[in-house]
């Protein structure tokens, strides 16, 4: 059985942010999954695997226009196909 929509080849550098050059729309039409060091998150708004960090959420702060300031971890990442 074929897929009607096949899934895109996962891209090294990757965003949620419509606004940001990273951003592709065509990957963010099937489910994705994080993993950092050997850990599934579901709070990852940009990572970058062959410089090895993921940009999270840090906690509840907000910057002057209203998003999320992000913290930068580094480690060891690997991005899937739910």
């Amino acid at each position: 059985m074929t897929e009607a929509n096949p899934t895109p080849p996962l891209p090294d550098h990757l965003s949620i942010d419509p606004r940001s050059p990273h951003y592709l729309a065509a990957v963010f039409e099937h489910d994705i999954g994080i993993r950092f060091n050997d850990k599934e998150r579901g709070d990852v708004e940009e990572y970058c695997i062959s410089e090895g960090w993921i940009k999270v959420p840090a906690g509840k702060t907000l910057d002057r226009k209203g998003k999320p300031l992000l913290i930068k971890l580094k480690g060891k990442v690997e991005a899937f196909y739910r």
